[in-house]
């Protein structure tokens, strides 16, 4: 069984004036995201922030979710590190702490050779009681994940079960869900890409879109899933333009910028991250009106 079908979101971070970690904030989001069709709650993601989270506020982020959730959708922990061990730590913590399943992303900034990874996944994942799914964004990590591996990786560790592929490769998909038979669980990790990676046998996103149009991130899934692959792709093709303005500068910078704006108050962003350039947030802003969005 997938740890969840359709619409999952990468949620943001929440910050008080301070910059610390505003709790409250966050179980409004999570609230807000539940109530409007999302899948799965995925916390301490890239677009949590979780390069600049200490360990112990990535912790009480997870805890905090899980009880905040309860069990209203599965929530998946973002536990990958460039370090096997502490990527182990912050899996086993996750797992008491009751998350449904795990991110891992590749190891950043060290890499790794594809042996590398192998070993590096497996050690995890045999360290914990959970469902597993791989993140393969190679933009971010200057490392990139491939089919071959994740195939060996999928067929000989039991509680790997997925894998978010943002590569951004439609032909590595192609050769991925080839090599292993349509079986592991796909996810599409851009949101440009949620209709043609569905087409390959994918079964969701992980979003950063749904976290200012969650119900209509659901419904581009939740469509073709039933089979009207025409309004799936319609909707897709309709928000390319918001997408594009959420990704021109680094994420998550537009979308915390987009969740402003529109009097959700999520905060600011955290070292090196700064705040969006005057052009970027003119071309967002109206973007997001051209797609009916109600701003402050």
């Amino acid at each position: 069984m997938a740890i969840f079908k359709g619409a999952g979101v990468a949620i943001v971070t929440p910050f008080d004036e301070n910059l610390n970690v505003n709790y409250g904030k966050l179980g409004e989001l999570i609230d807000y995201q539940i109530e409007n069709g999302t899948d799965s709650i995925i916390i301490c993601g890239t677009t949590g922030e979780s390069s600049t989270l200490t360990e112990k506020e990535h912790m009480e982020c997870i805890r905090y979710t899980v009880d905040k959730v309860a069990k209203r959708v599965p929530v998946i922990a973002g536990t990958g590190s460039n370090c096997t061990q502490t990527a182990i730590e912050l899996s086993e913590d996750a797992l008491k702490a009751g998350a449904d399943g795990l991110l891992l992303v590749t190891p950043y900034y060290n890499k790794a050779t594809q042996k590398g990874l192998v070993q590096h996944f497996t050690m995890i994942a045999k360290a914990v009681d959970l469902p597993v799914i791989l993140y393969n964004v190679p933009s971010r990590t200057g490392c990139n994940l491939l089919p071959a591996t994740v195939a060996q990786i999928f067929k000989d560790v039991d509680n790997v079960v997925g894998i978010k592929e943002a590569s951004g490769n439609i032909s590595q998909v192609v050769e991925l869900m080839h090599r292993t038979q349509g079986d592991i669980d796909l996810y599409s990790g851009n949101d440009d890409q949620v209709v043609p990676l569905l087409s390959l046998g994918g079964i969701g996103v992980i979003s950063v879109l749904s976290n200012i149009l969650p119900r209509e991130t659901h419904d581009i899934v939740a469509n073709f899933l039933k089979g009207d692959v025409k309004a799936s792709r319609e909707e897709q093709l309709r928000l390319v333009p918001l997408i594009e303005a959420l990704f021109c500068e680094v994420n998550p910078i537009p979308v915390k910028k987009a969740l402003n704006l529109m009097g959700l108050d999520v905060g600011g962003l955290r070292s090196p991250l700064t705040e969006m350039e005057e052009a970027g947030t003119e071309r967002l802003r109206k973007t997001m009106r051209d797609c009916g969005i109600s701003l402050v």
